[in-house]
């Protein structure tokens, strides 16, 4: 069974994921390209973030089994 924590912060990343996707396709239409680059550089710092998490999460899960 996951932890709450782990299956919370892993929907805080995602949330965060989706905004700043949002915020960079805002920013791109309206030519804010330095902006658009901010936001899109947050959202793949986001992925290995999300990684670690679900990594960590899994370990102890997998002690709890034992």
């Amino acid at each position: 069974m996951r932890s709450y924590r782990g299956v919370l912060l892993l929907c805080a990343v995602l949330m965060l994921n989706i905004i700043f996707t949002q915020r960079a396709i805002h920013h791109y239409y309206y030519e804010n390209y330095e902006q658009t680059i901010m936001f899109a550089i947050a959202n793949v710092i986001m992925v290995p973030i999300a990684c670690l998490i679900y990594k960590q999460e899994r370990f102890v899960t997998s002690k709890e089994k034992k």
